[in-house]
């Protein structure tokens, strides 16, 4: 039985970057694009996974964050990649800027192995053409239970998985898009695929739970 594509619905933001990612052929096949403003129009059902980029209007969800709430209680995935300041991801809180004193204090580490991180190279994650501050420049204080990923060198959680706010799965990333890796030349090209393997097994770990209730 062939899985059906098209099922990560991504907010388009109407940046450069956003733009860049609905003209990539290599999104097509797995992604779906609407306009951020078009999220409450929408028929969510068939998506799997909602992916929500850094640059995008956190007023407007925080307006509709009811949405994101069912969204999530029909236990499915939501992927988040930026700096939350306002109060609409459940679990979620506001951004905190890393202080810096050297460039190290940027230095990626892998907390805990994890198959979306599998083969990658910290120093990939760290530096892009030899400079670092690009992955993640601060944190999100963690939800309860969350399992932690990703930490900065004073072991502040840059990336987390939260399953115990809703009834579905939040990733929280406080940096770049981690989607945004499918044409990168280092270790970090894995991140993206393996990020969407990760979400399509965590959906349908979260699918078979309510089967079984």
């Amino acid at each position: 039985m062939n899985e059906k594509k098209n099922d990560f619905l991504m907010l388009d933001t109407g940046s450069y970057f956003g733009k860049a990612r609905v003209n990539d052929p290599k999104y097509q096949e797995d992604f779906t694009f609407i306009d951020t403003y078009e999220l409450s129009d929408i028929d969510l059902k068939p998506f799997k996974c909602l992916v929500i980029q850094g640059l995008i209007d956190q007023k407007f969800l925080y307006k509709h964050k009811e949405l994101i709430h069912e969204f999530l209680n029909d236990k499915k995935v939501i992927v988040f990649c930026g700096n939350i300041f306002m109060d609409w991801l459940p679990g979620g809180s506001n951004f905190i800027p890393k202080t810096i004193h050297s460039f190290q204090d940027y230095a990626v580490s892998v907390h805990r192995p994890h198959p979306i991180f599998e083969g990658v190279e910290e120093d990939d994650m760290t530096y892009n053409k030899g400079v670092s501050g690009f992955f993640a420049r601060g944190h999100h204080p963690i939800p309860d239970r969350a399992e932690v990923l990703l930490t900065l060198p004073g072991g502040e959680p840059i990336t987390y998985i939260d399953r115990h706010s809703t009834k579905g799965t939040i990733l929280v990333h406080s940096g770049n898009d981690l989607f945004g890796s499918m044409n990168v030349k280092k270790t970090t090209v894995r991140i993206s695929f393996q990020l969407m393997q990760w979400v399509r097994n965590e959906y349908q770990i979260l699918q078979e739970k309510s089967e079984v209730k």
